[in-house]
Parts: structure tokens; C-alpha cells; sequence
């Protein structure tokens, strides 16, 4: 444990941060499977609102730091080959 106030500072935000970063790649991680079930069962309403929504996480994720921009692309470009494969 830590003994120094600002230690035990430091201790709780990087808990605090931590909890956040794993809720948002689990949300985004959720984003993308959505996406993929809905072009396996070849919903294309489905895939597209997914698909929106996915992108916006994507987005966010860069934003705040917690993926780097290329990640992003490339999973935009790998989600909209299926989303575009299924019309």
C-alpha cells in the first residue's frame, strides 16, 4: 500500500481510469460483434445501425486515447466490406 498521500491519490485514479478504459473496449468490442452477427444473418438494417454506431465508438476510442487512429481505420474498413458485402 502506499504511504505517501499523493501516492494513494494516484493509486485511486488509475483505478478509476482503468475501470473506465476496460468499459469502453468492452462496449466497442460489443460494437463489432453486433455488426458481424447482424451481416451473418444477413440483416442489412441491422448491420447498417450496428455499423453506425460501431464507427462512433471507434471514434471515441481514438479521441480519448485508448486506440490508436490506425486501429480505428482498419476495423472501419474491415466492418464496411461486410456491412457492404450483404447488399
Amino acid at each position: 500500500m502506499p504511504q505517501i498521500k499523493s501516492q494513494k491519490k494516484r493509486a485511486l485514479t488509475n483505478l478509476k481510469r482503468s475501470t473506465a478504459v476496460t468499459s469502453e473496449k468492452s462496449y466497442l468490442k460489443t460494437a463489432i460483434k453486433n455488426v458481424l452477427k447482424a451481416v451473418a444473418v444477413k440483416d442489412v438494417d441491422a448491420a447498417k445501425a450496428a455499423y453506425d454506431l460501431a464507427n462512433s465508438r471507434l471514434d471515441k476510442s481514438v479521441t480519448s486515447g485508448i486506440h490508436h487512429k490506425n486501429y480505428a481505420a482498419r476495423q472501419k474498413a474491415r466492418l464496411s466490406k461486410a456491412v457492404n458485402s450483404i447488399q
